[in-house]
């Protein structure tokens, strides 16, 4: 039984997309089971070949026209996906990353000839992404990158560090933010597109031992005198990236509150089950008041937020959603998110503390959603301006 009692919204009614969250949920039940989850965790990685499998079971670049190679779907395949990723626990894979934040940047920002290279490698998975923001002294502040590329000739000379960069070890393309006028401020930052294989100077750093997402390859990266194509410059302007980045953050930030609230309602799910089965004093755990007030709050809480978070998808759906929204939506629900995972592993008692609970799991693994994607107090700077 579903945690929430409401209707699924028309928009995710549709036959089509019923039919695609059915198939989605079947593959990864059948192709990561949590046996093979667990060997992702230990590795630190997710194996390359699930990328691959994922791609021929049509998961990959959902929302990119055929023409480019993919599956000509919209956002609403990506929520499907993220939504049965955090319901089936297939934890730190991130295909959504790819589909819903890089290769948006491609279709959106680049060229035709940019998308016609890059886009059909994206969907077949022969080339996986990143994109490189963050650096050792600058995260949410996007203007205090120090990685510079300076044209030469033909080419652009990329040098700089990233680091926290979500599939840091796989990816052989990457989206690297950089400065190509160091005068400028914002307006000389630029988008350039390294696709690692092809280059000499790139390095990989350590896969990053996190608190939790023990699966996901968060790396640093290096860029020591990488020489790229001119023609790798998103868009082919230069200048453009800050604009660039600022017209694709609000999605981000819309996955995360999505991200957030499939996890909220697995939580939900698994406490529900536990506490209607696990006995304490003579009765089960659910029959104590202070069990039932618990969920009942939330429940409820959760509730308001997938409400919240339906509105949103609609609103982006019709090309509405606004940046101080998707703003309030990343921060709320993250917040939720480790508010309610944090009373619902008190209710699993000492078992909630083990590692081999999903419950303990989601505890690490949500903490990171109030960080990444901008920190919530950037948020809510973000918010402020339009008061």
């Amino acid at each position: 039984m579903a945690a929430l009692n409401l209707d699924r919204p028309a928009f995710l009614a549709e036959e089509d997309i019923v039919i695609f969250e059915d198939a989605v949920s079947r593959f990864f039940e059948e192709k990561a089971p949590e046996s093979r989850v667990a060997q992702w965790r230990e590795a630190g990685v997710v194996e390359r070949a699930f990328w691959t499998e994922s791609a021929e079971a049509g998961l990959s670049c959902l929302g990119i026209p055929e023409e480019y190679g993919g599956m000509g779907g919209d956002y609403r395949h990506e929520v499907i996906l993220m939504e049965q990723l955090g319901a089936k626990g297939v934890d730190g894979f991130g295909l959504s990353l790819h589909n819903a934040i890089v290769a948006p940047y491609i279709l959106l920002c680049g060229t035709e000839e940019q998308k016609q290279r890059w886009l059909p490698k994206m969907a077949s998975c022969e080339l996986v992404s990143a994109i490189a923001m963050t650096e050792p002294g600058a995260g949410s502040d996007l203007q205090g990158i120090k990685t510079t590329a300076r044209l030469d000739g033909d080419e652009y000379v990329i040098n700089g560090s990233k680091t926290f960069i979500t599939n840091g070890q796989t990816a052989n393309l990457v989206i690297v933010v950089c400065k190509t006028d160091t005068t400028q401020g914002a307006r000389g930052t630029s988008l350039l597109v390294v696709e690692t294989d092809k280059v000499q100077g790139f390095e990989r750093g350590r896969n990053l031992d996190k608190l939790g997402q023990e699966a996901a390859d968060t790396s640093e990266l290096f860029f020591n005198e990488v020489r790229v194509p001119a023609a790798n410059l998103l868009g082919g302007s230069e200048g453009q990236g800050f604009f660039q980045l600022m017209g694709q953050l609000p999605q981000e930030r819309l996955n995360i509150a999505v991200q957030a609230i499939a996890t909220i309602e697995r939580a939900l799910s698994l406490t529900i089950d536990y506490v209607k089965d696990r006995q304490a004093f003579g009765k089960k755990i659910i029959d104590f008041q202070n069990t039932q007030f618990e969920l009942a709050e939330c429940k409820t809480e959760a509730t308001i937020g997938r409400v919240f978070v339906n509105h949103c998808i609609e609103q982006h759906l019709a090309g509405k959603l606004d940046a101080a929204t998707a703003s309030m939506a990343k921060y709320w629900l993250t917040d939720l998110e480790n508010k309610i995972i944090d009373r619902c592993l008190q209710l699993f008692g000492g078992f909630g503390y083990m590692a081999e609970y999903p419950i303990a799991r989601m505890y690490r693994d949500s903490r990171v959603q109030r960080i990444y994607g901008g920190t919530n107090e950037i948020m809510k700077v973000l918010i402020a301006r339009t008061l």
